[in-house]
């Protein structure tokens, strides 16, 4: 298997969301974004699989010897090996911390796993998804105006308030939990209600209350995209586009999402991907 081949299979196969976000860039584009989404992915897994803090310490701390190696020419993990060959952010040195800088925050939200308030969060998601964003955007367009990556980055803090309510499930089920701890409280919802899949009488309303925040934060990101992006940023914006679907199926099935994945049919994602990154 080629490292671009363990990207796909890891972080954008066939039929999933991100392949159809991806499929919206150029051709030459898209070996770099398999592989900037495959490494979230393995930091991902990281945070999720690993039940002891000094196993998910040294894995972090792996990931940033295997980011200085890819800078020296020297990658041996399929990620890194394909970001090198993709010429995407790993081949100059202040891409190469912009990727040290998303593991430390991934590391970081390892050790915390709640946030209390909104602005926590916020601050979550900006330090993750957000600068994961970014270095899409780079990776999209390496000549992307300052304008452009600041955009990237709002549109990263929307995709990250949408994933709170499309992954609120499988987060618990990880020992993570994204909902601000006072927004619970306010709608009389337990940590313990959402570890033991209960739909006690305020989830429903708290999860509404979340999406519409999501949803809010996905329309200002697409009304305000510099022109200058528009076309080479097709790839976020198809990822906006999609999330804002799922967040309509999950509506559509009353948040029923601690038991389950919530998903939206590929023909149906393939489709909205494609309108989204043409006309936002």
């Amino acid at each position: 298997m080629s490292p671009d081949q363990y990207c796909q299979q890891k972080a954008a196969p066939p039929g999933s969301a991100a392949y159809y976000a991806i499929l919206q860039a150029p051709a030459s584009r898209r070996a770099g974004l398999r592989a900037l989404l495959a490494l979230q992915r393995e930091l991902l897994d990281t945070a999720e699989s690993s039940s002891d803090t000094p196993v998910a310490d040294a894995k972090f701390a792996w990931w940033r010897g295997e980011l200085d190696a890819m800078a020296a020419g020297a990658p041996t993990h399929p990620v890194s090996r394909a970001l090198a060959a993709a010429s995407a952010p790993g081949a100059h040195s202040d891409a190469v911390t912009a990727l040290k800088q998303l593991v430390d925050a991934y590391d970081n939200d390892f050790h915390q796993g709640r946030y209390f308030d909104f602005d926590a969060l916020q601050h979550y998601a900006r330090s993750t998804q957000g600068a994961f964003a970014a270095c899409l955007a780079r990776a999209s367009d390496p000549m992307a105006s300052s304008e452009v990556i600041a955009w990237a980055r709002g549109a990263g803090l929307a995709l990250a308030l949408a994933g709170v309510v499309a992954d609120v499930g499988h987060a618990a089920r990880h020992g993570r939990l994204y909902l601000p701890v006072d927004e619970m409280q306010r709608f009389n919802v337990t940590a313990a209600d959402i570890a033991s899949r209960r739909y006690v009488d305020g989830f429903v309303p708290l999860m509404r209350h979340q999406a519409e925040r999501a949803r809010e934060s996905i329309q200002q990101a697409r009304a305000s995209i510099p022109p200058a992006g528009r076309r080479s940023q097709r790839t976020l914006l198809a990822c906006l586009g999609l999330a804002e679907q799922r967040l309509d199926e999950i509506a559509r099935a009353d948040f029923a999402v601690l038991h389950q994945r919530i998903d939206v049919t590929p023909v149906r994602m393939l489709l909205r991907a494609w309108r989204s990154a043409r006309f936002a």
